[in-house]
């Protein structure tokens, strides 16, 4: 094996089509041996090559005699000193923290642990055995790919409409996708779901996490699996989980998802997790990072060798080390650049922007991104909480974010639920909650809505469930939220009670409605529009199965209700004032006019003081108007809107809302959409009855007749 000295960037396993230069970052380290090995589950490396060559503590060297496919692991030698958060272990093999590809799943024992398992002083005295046997080897891969002319899309704020999905529990059950390619890459780009995607009105996917993880060793010795992936392990690797083909086929295939995404004009946002890693507290594993420089790459308490945890996982990534960010900003450009990303959701984001203990909006790790070529025009979305002091940060993150809006989540949810007192704030949240982020110079596009998501109940549930039933988790029951702001509508969970069902797919209508038609970002949760069930889990992470698995069989009910959802999302999209790119001003947008936006009450008269201080109102309009619209086309001349009017009624009683005049026009008023009723009417311009827990979405024209996607038949 010839051995010549390489370089120390860029850092990794670098195929340049004559040999493989590898590079890792150690500041601490004393020695670092890279080791080859001929198969996947071998025990003892074939090679064992000490790198010679340190520049800027990077361990590097060049091995011309070695092709894509090989598997290779390191093993760095240093004090073993947790007291001084040192954690050397050279019996230990590593996986290279910017391996392309990872072969799989960790064969959990004892020896994956740098200390003696059980021994009198915890995590003190080092650990001897080999662990190769059980750590998934990295592989150099050949980077080649046909890409054509495919770019990033990006698409417009404001006609991004997102579908947080899984790869897996997307296509697993789907009877149209074929059984080679269920529950893999290739099978979440396959025509059958392409198509369902397209037909949806969605423009975006957001996938979770789909860097290689870690099955935590409770899940994997109880049969279970950490099927959302918040568990990284390598910030470079697809999961291989999701290759169709297997080892060796991850990357192609990941591409290949991509580029045939972009071909049907949807975007591709992954879920990022790079707060923590799957190497949990000082008690955890040594499969990575704790090895090669532990005090470099985690953050560490004031005794170091306990770690600072701000996840709830064990660990939290040191933002304080420039290693440790550019490990980040290298992750993040690779998925730009090499695999053609649209942008990224950051799993708890404020830990990120934790330089000293406080969350920090100036942080180095926001002015890198906001500074980099590379991400200028890539899609930031924070989930802008953690679990640390001060962590709730919503509204918080600075320009070019936009924020998971919990604030909107919450809202919605206890106004559909009838909570009093909730119409002022939903007034908010509808117009896109301006409160929160216009402060910081940010327009609608910072609010992504949601109602629900991966965390939580599905949208049938949310109506469904009052309790959580996480019992299949075997935690008895102790874990996810005890809170869920739920309501059953007379029996908890599955019943035959049609008047029961009835009432349930209303309000699922009603959420689904609200969300399309709120300003801001909308994002669904995969399945919700086919009522998709998890029993009433609300911590479905460790649920590799039907429980998580959309089901794809459709009765009448769902059938109806995603027919319902494509219209809202189609109406959307055909309404320019749906999804203005600015926030609403309430005044007039041309001189005499009406506002672009007034609250309406029931007798169709402006909302008044009084009207938002009287916490058992339950019902409200929104009325904007048609010259609100702020879109143009591409010469920058304005698109005419029409005038839309939006009334929610959260009371257990209908209500008689008299229809607002619009002074200067000869029209009236039509129904879009009647979540109480199929059968749409021109109005006119009298009153409308507004059925219990129902929302109608009328618009004003010039006697206009129903348009085609108006019709009954669309109405679901």
């Amino acid at each position: 094996m010839r051995v010549w000295p390489g370089q120390p960037y860029p850092l990794g396993a670098t195929w340049d089509g004559e040999g493989v230069n590898f590079a890792l970052f150690s500041e601490s380290a004393t020695a670092v041996e890279l080791c080859l090995f001929n198969h996947q589950a071998d025990g003892v490396e074939a090679h064992k090559i000490l790198l010679r060559e340190r520049t800027d503590q990077v361990w590097h060297c060049y091995l011309p005699d070695v092709r894509p496919g090989q598997y290779y692991g390191y093993r760095v030698h240093g004090p073993y000193d947790p007291n001084n958060g040192q954690r050397f272990n050279p019996a230990k093999l590593l996986i290279d923290p910017y391996a392309k590809a990872i072969t799989g799943a960790i064969a959990w024992s004892n020896a994956l642990f740098a200390y003696k398992v059980g021994g009198p002083s915890e995590d003190l005295e080092p650990d001897p055995d080999n662990s190769a046997g059980g750590v998934p080897k990295c592989v150099v891969i050949d980077p080649a790919f046909t890409w054509e002319d495919d770019k990033p899309l990006n698409v417009p704020w404001n006609r991004t409409i997102i579908y947080e999905c899984h790869v897996k529990g997307m296509s697993r059950l789907h009877p149209d996708v074929p059984d080679s390619l269920r529950g893999t890459y290739l099978g979440l780009c396959s025509e059958p779901v392409l198509q369902y995607l397209l037909d949806l009105g969605i423009t975006a996917v957001e996938l979770l996490p789909m860097h290689q993880s870690v099955v935590d060793r409770h899940l994997a010795e109880r049969g279970l699996s950490n099927y959302w992936g918040y568990n990284s392990i390598g910030f470079f690797a697809p999961d291989v989980r999701y290759a169709a083909k297997g080892l060796g086929n991850q990357v192609y295939e990941f591409k290949s998802m991509v580029k045939t995404f972009h071909s049907a004009g949807i975007e591709v946002i992954l879920d990022v997790v790079y707060n923590h890693t799957g190497e949990g507290n000082h008690l955890g594993p040594t499969l990575s990072l704790r090895g090669i420089d532990n005090r470099t790459y985690y953050r560490l308490e004031s005794n170091p060798r306990f770690y600072t945890d701000f996840t709830g996982t064990g660990n939290s990534l040191n933002m304080q080390h420039p290693r440790t960010i550019q490990l980040i900003m290298d992750s993040l450009r690779y998925w730009v650049t090499d695999m053609h990303v649209d942008g990224f959701r950051f799993d708890l984001a404020p830990v990120l922007a934790r330089e000293l203990h406080d969350v920090d909006r100036l942080s180095a790790f926001f002015d890198i991104i906001h500074q980099d070529p590379t991400l200028a025009n890539v899609k930031l979305i924070a989930e802008p909480w953690d679990i640390g002091p001060g962590g709730y940060q919503v509204g918080n993150f600075p320009i070019r974010w936009a924020e998971w809006n919990g604030k909107y989540r919450d809202t919605v949810r206890r106004f559909w639920r009838g909570d009093p007192g909730q119409v002022p704030e939903l007034a908010s949240r509808l117009a896109g909650s301006s409160d929160i982020y216009e402060p910081s110079g940010r327009g609608s596009y910072a609010s992504v809505n949601f109602i629900t998501a991966h965390d939580g109940y599905t949208l049938y549930d949310l109506v469904s469930y009052e309790q959580k039933h996480n019992e299949a988790n075997g935690e008895d029951n102790r874990d996810g939220h005890n809170d869920n702001i739920s309501r059953n509508w007379g029996v908890e969970g599955e019943t035959d009670d049609e008047a029961i069902l009835d009432r349930r797919f209303r309000l699922m209508r009603d959420f689904i409605a609200t969300l399309a038609f709120s300003q801001g970002v909308p994002m669904l949760s995969h399945g919700d529009e086919i009522a998709r069930t998890q029993r009433g889990n609300n911590n479905a992470y460790a649920q590799d199965n039907e429980i998580t698995w959309v089901d794809w069989n459709l009765d009448d009910r769902k059938r109806q209700l995603l027919a319902f959802t494509r219209k809202c999302l189609n109406l959307r999209n055909a309404h320019p004032v749906l999804r203005r790119r600015h926030f609403f001003r309430g005044e007039p947008t041309l001189k005499g006019g009406p506002k672009d936006l007034c609250w309406i009450r029931a007798d169709g008269e402006e909302m008044a003081d009084a009207d938002w201080r009287n916490g058992n109102l339950h019902a409200l309009g929104m009325l904007i108007y048609g010259e609100a619209t702020d879109e143009t086309d591409d010469r920058g001349r304005p698109i005419k809107g029409e005038t839309i009017l939006l009334i929610l009624n959260a009371s257990d009683s209908g209500i008689r809302f008299k229809l607002p005049k619009i002074h200067g026009l000869d029209a009236m008023w039509a129904e879009m959409i009647d979540t109480a009723h199929r059968d749409l009417h021109v109005i006119g311009t009298g009153c409308i009855e507004v059925e219990p827990f129902s929302l109608e979405l009328l618009r004003y024209g010039e006697n206009r007749r129903m348009a085609d996607e108006d019709r009954p038949n669309n109405a679901g």
